[in-house]
């Protein structure tokens, strides 16, 4: 497939760049509290032992986007706030998914997952007519989050998404459902 799985995205109010081995500890502040992973399947990784495990599946994905708020770069501060990644789809070929977003809990709500997802979603849909979100069943908040950006459910499955297949909701966001999202969102 002809995709680029590490761009850099650029919008008003966050940018995303690849994720680097020296961003472990911007990310892990983003990911260090309890409340991030409230109501997540995986809800200790907060934890710093936990988290180093899952920094490193990511970095080794070479998929992997970090979010960066714009205001607090210029501020020179610590500027990750999560980090969400590109990756194929495992039961559909020539297909792309979005997914293992997760942002610090002080910005949840609002633009910044809406634009997170935005800038990738547009990035996605220069390549292919159908985006896939994966979700754990149990994971009803993003859900719901799938759901306000246009995502409709379509079938659920055993996946490998990531180590170990596990029973997954399968989303399909298609550049339509997007626009009627986006509209119904202004």
């Amino acid at each position: 497939m002809n995709f680029d799985f590490q761009p850099r995205l650029n919008g008003a109010a966050l940018s995303m760049r690849p994720l680097a081995e020296a961003d472990f500890e911007g990310l892990y502040l983003a990911a260090s509290a309890p409340e991030t992973w409230a109501g997540h399947p995986k809800h200790d990784r907060w934890q710093r032992e936990v988290f180093e495990e899952y920094f490193a599946y990511l970095l080794g994905t070479g998929t992997t986007l970090v979010a960066i708020d714009n205001a607090l770069e210029e501020h020179s501060g610590n500027d990750i706030i999560g980090c969400s990644r590109f990756y194929p789809t495992p039961d559909i070929p020539e297909s792309v998914s979005i997914g293992f977003t997760f942002l610090d809990h002080h910005y949840w709500g609002g633009r910044w997952n809406q634009q997170m997802k935005s800038l990738m979603l547009e990035h996605a849909f220069l390549a292919v007519d159908e985006v896939w979100l994966h979700i754990a069943p149990s994971n009803t908040r993003s859900q719901k989050a799938a759901e306000k950006i246009g995502a409709a459910y379509r079938y659920t499955a055993v996946l490998a998404v990531s180590i170990d297949p596990a029973e997954t909701l399968c989303y399909a966001i298609t550049p339509a459902s997007w626009a009627a999202a986006n509209a119904s969102l202004e």
